[in-house]
């Protein structure tokens, strides 16, 4: 459905292939953030899924930084996750809540968290995230 949303742009979405296999996947996207006319724009990161045989070999960690790194070089330096608190702070994400950021569901500060590129990259971007219409199915 996120593929399928039209003007929905850019889109990173990355797999792990091993021995012609796809273990791991993946996929960020455009969010928007604050109310107009101050609405700035932002990445998802969603989903990141490793086949469980995979798991802790470095899959997914490979997987988030050719994301983050590729989300950097297409200038959307500003990726928001719900994720674990023990996995993502190793990628430089820290509390989303305490950047100024705000879901729109209930979730624990230590699970939402913001990761900030480049120095400077969070600077007036503050407020409610807006999810593509396609996460509301979830």
């Amino acid at each position: 459905m996120l593929r399928a949303t039209p003007g929905l742009s850019p889109i990173v979405s990355l797999v792990a292939v091993v021995d012609e296999q796809v273990v791991g996947h993946i996929l960020f996207t455009p969010i928007r953030v604050g109310q107009s006319p101050a609405v700035s724009t932002a990445m998802s990161l969603a989903p990141l899924a490793v086949l469980p045989a995979f798991q802790r070999t470095g899959v997914g960690d490979a997987l988030v930084r050719a994301g983050l790194a590729e989300c950097a070089r297409l200038g959307q330096p500003v990726v928001v996750v719900v994720g674990h608190p023990e996995y993502y702070p190793r990628f430089g994400f820290r509390p989303a809540r305490a950047a100024g950021l705000e879901a729109p569901f209930e979730v624990r500060d230590a699970a939402f968290m913001v990761w900030e590129g480049s120095p400077g990259a969070l600077v007036g971007i503050r407020g409610m995230i807006e999810y593509p219409a396609a996460f509301n199915d979830l």
